[in-house]
C-alpha cells in the first residue's frame, strides 16, 4: 500500500466518522445546534474565519483548553482557502486544517461545532472564488493533489461528505445565535427560519438561498439586525465573515462580528445564559495573542 493511498484512507474515514456524529448530535434538530441554558454546557468559545492560519488555529485550541474545561463547547468556521501553500506545486494547504478540524469533532463528540460558511459552502457547490488574482477553489484542489495524488477524488468525495453534514447555525441560551453572517435585506425580504429545521435543498445552498443568504450576507443595518431578530426568535448574533484588521466590529447593538484570521484576531467565551446583554456579549470579546510591545524609546 502506498503513503498516498494509506494517509487518503486515514483521512476517509476521519471524515465519515465526524459528518455521522455532527448528524447524531442530541443538542442537533435540522440544521441547528442548540445549548439550553442548565442542559450541560456551561460556556462556549466561537471563534470565526481562519482561512488556512495554523498560528491562530493552535491558539484556539490552547485557550479552548477542552480537556481541561469539560463543559465547555467550541465553534469554528471557515478554515479553507488561505495560508500557506505547497511549495513546489503552490496548492493551497489549508484542506489540512479541514482535516484536523475533522479529527477535533471526532475526539470531542458533540462539543466542537464546525458551522458552514461561505467558502466550504463554495465548495460544496464549486462556486468559483477570486481573491487577490487567485481562484482559490482550484488552489484547494491542486493542494489535495499534491498530497493524495491518484486518492484525490475519494477525499474529496469524503470532505464533501462531511460538509453536508455541518450545522448552519449554533444557539446559546435563549437569546443568542451563532452564524456564520446575516442575511441581506431581511427588512424587505424576509429570512425563513424553517431552513433551521428541515432538511436542506439545492435551492438553499445557492446565493440567493435561505442558506447562501445566511452566509454570504453583508448587510450590517441596525434596520436588518432588527428583522433578522424577528424572524428567528434570537435577541444577539455573533458572527465572522467580515474581515477586520481590529478582530472584531459592533456594526449594529445586536451583532459582534470576529474575525480569527489575522495577527489582531479575536475570540469570545461566551456563557450558555439565557440573560445574556449585548453589554455581557461584547465584554467577553478577547485578542488570541497579547499585543507585541513597542520597541525601546518609541
Amino acid at each position: 500500500m502506498s503513503v498516498e493511498t494509506s494517509l487518503a484512507d486515514q483521512v476517509i474515514t476521519r471524515y465519515e466518522k465526524a459528518a455521522e456524529i455532527n448528524r447524531s448530535n442530541p443538542n442537533r434538530s435540522g440544521n441547528l445546534v442548540t445549548l439550553p441554558a442548565g442542559g450541560g454546557a456551561a460556556d462556549v468559545m466561537v471563534t470565526a474565519d481562519l482561512h488556512g492560519n495554523r498560528r491562530n488555529f493552535q491558539r484556539i485550541l490552547e485557550l479552548a483548553a477542552l480537556d481541561v474545561n469539560l463543559d465547555r463547547h467550541l465553534v469554528l468556521q471557515e478554515v479553507c482557502h488561505g495560508g500557506p501553500t505547497y511549495p513546489q506545486g503552490g496548492g493551497c494547504m489549508s484542506h489540512l486544517m479541514l482535516e484536523d478540524v475533522a479529527q477535533l469533532v471526532c475526539e470531542y463528540p458533540y462539543r466542537v461545532h464546525f458551522m458552514l460558511s461561505n467558502h466550504e459552502l463554495a465548495e460544496m457547490v464549486d462556486f468559483p472564488i477570486l481573491k487577490g488574482g487567485k481562484m482559490l477553489n482550484l488552489m484547494f484542489r491542486a493542494g489535495l493533489q499534491e498530497m493524495y495524488g491518484n486518492r484525490t477524488a475519494d477525499v474529496r468525495d469524503a470532505y464533501l461528505h462531511f460538509l453536508r453534514s455541518l450545522p448552519i447555525g449554533v444557539k446559546a441560551g435563549e437569546r443568542l445565535l451563532i452564524c456564520h453572517s446575516l442575511p441581506e435585506k431581511c427588512d424587505q425580504r424576509p429570512f425563513n427560519p424553517e431552513v433551521f429545521e428541515r432538511p436542506l435543498a439545492d435551492e438553499d445552498l445557492a446565493c440567493q438561498g435561505d442558506v447562501g443568504r445566511l452566509v454570504w450576507g453583508r448587510d450590517f443595518r441596525q434596520e436588518n439586525a432588527d428583522a433578522f431578530a424577528e424572524q428567528t426568535g434570537a435577541q444577539y448574533f455573533l458572527t465572522g465573515h467580515e474581515p477586520s484588521t481590529d478582530g472584531f466590529q459592533t456594526p449594529n447593538s445586536r451583532q459582534v462580528i470576529l474575525d480569527c484570521c489575522g495577527q489582531n484576531g479575536c475570540y469570545a467565551i461566551v456563557p450558555v445564559d439565557d440573560q445574556i446583554s449585548y453589554g455581557k456579549l461584547l465584554a467577553e470579546v478577547q485578542r488570541l495573542h497579547k499585543p507585541a510591545p513597542y520597541p525601546y524609546g518609541m
